[in-house]
């Protein structure tokens, strides 16, 4: 299945250096509204706490079907990772000053799974190249379907 959500802005923002799949502790009304299309990672990060991994900003939005149980939608969600993977989290976010962004959201199964990033932030000048780089590409590429077609 495609993802659930992504957060294009990360790649914008943050290069990202390693990736890691977690899984994510959710209610069972916000699997209901994951599966209706109701989520969304803009601005998610991960902060390890106390040998645990943490989920913020995560967007989940009520399931409004749901009987008398409902959950907060940008609460805290646990991620779950082994231990040896929490300790390079840790070791990356506090001692080599990265960040942990949440990339994306997708299903493994019948598993919601989030894709979390070690991050370290881009300068304007990172974000100029790859904006000059992005447009050009872009253009080579129309330049080479325009050729193709012509030659069809």
């Amino acid at each position: 299945m495609p993802d659930i959500a992504t957060n294009r802005r990360a790649f914008h923002d943050y290069h990202i250096m390693d990736r890691y799949e977690a899984g994510i502790e959710l209610k069972g009304t916000e699997v209901k509204s994951i599966r209706a299309g109701f989520a969304g990672l803009n601005g998610a990060f991960a902060r390890v706490e106390e040998a645990q991994v943490w989920l913020y900003g995560a967007d989940i939005q009520p399931y409004e079907r749901a009987s008398f149980e409902q959950h907060e939608p940008k609460r805290q969600r646990r991620l779950l990772l082994h231990k040896g993977e929490i300790a390079k989290l840790f070791e990356a976010t506090v001692v080599g000053g990265h960040a942990l962004v949440a990339l994306r959201m997708y299903w493994k199964g019948p598993r919601v799974k989030v894709e979390i990033g070690v991050a370290q932030g881009k300068q304007a000048h990172d974000k100029r190249i790859d904006i000059k780089r992005k447009t050009e590409k872009r253009e080579a590429d129309r330049e080479v379907a325009r050729f193709n077609k012509k030659h069809a």
